[in-house]
């Protein structure tokens, strides 16, 4: 395998992003970068210092020194020295990120953060909502994951029972349908799919079929590269 490619995974909450980017990265021997979870450092830090303003938010956002370790399929996440990887995935963190992540300040901030994190990279996978119309508009694989909404409810409803987390269905359906309009509709960098993306549906298909797809056009892309 080539070992200087970007490979960019966009879609919304609950389309397999996170998993289908982790293990592609491994089996690529890449770099692998959760922009999300970097969003949802500032949401969580945003609440935890009783932070409301877009101004007070961005300025975190330009400040906090977020460090992202991944190793054997698990991310951790250090915000100036303190891992708070355990707090990212709570239901109040989940309700408020879209609504901090719409903020222009806290995407130009997390998006140079992002870019910075590539520079001298042999390869890097990276997911989130923008990276291949925004973050990397460059890279070489795009990929635009999506799934029904019941098919995403029901993924997340077992992410918060794993962890212990009792949230009723209707909630979680109202929060994702919340968020996908708040990030398909807002001014900077909405949720798009890039027009040079390869869209999978992955309603229905495996993680395992979700990766093999995934590679297949990392291996396409190879060819055409060393054919050029």
């Amino acid at each position: 395998m080539s070992k200087n490619l970007i490979v960019a995974i966009d879609g919304p909450a609950g389309s397999g992003k996170s998993t289908s980017a982790k293990l592609v990265a491994q089996k690529l021997g890449y770099l692998y970068i959760d922009t999300g979870a970097m969003y949802r450092a500032v949401t969580f830090l945003s609440i935890k210092k009783k932070l409301e303003s877009e101004k007070d938010i961005t300025g975190l956002a330009q400040t906090v020194d977020i460090k992202l370790n991944f190793d054997n399929g698990y991310t951790q996440v250090i915000a100036d020295g303190t891992d708070i990887t355990d707090e990212l995935r709570s239901y109040e963190v989940n309700t408020r990120v879209s609504n901090v992540s719409r903020f222009e300040g806290v995407r130009k901030a997390l998006v140079r953060k992002q870019r910075e994190y590539a520079d001298g990279s042999t390869g890097i996978v990276m997911e989130g909502r923008d990276i291949g119309t925004v973050v990397f508009p460059g890279a070489d694989v795009k990929i635009f994951l999506t799934a029904t909404i019941d098919q995403r409810v029901d993924r997340r409803a077992k992410e918060y029972k794993s962890s212990g987390i009792d949230i009723p269905v209707e909630n979680i359906k109202e929060n994702l349908e919340q968020r996908d309009r708040i990030d398909s509709t807002r001014e900077v960098s909405p949720l798009l799919k890039a027009a040079d993306a390869v869209e999978i549906d992955t309603s229905a298909v495996t993680i395992e079929e979700q990766v093999h797809l995934i590679l297949e056009e990392v291996r396409k892309k190879e060819k055409f590269i060393k054919s050029s």
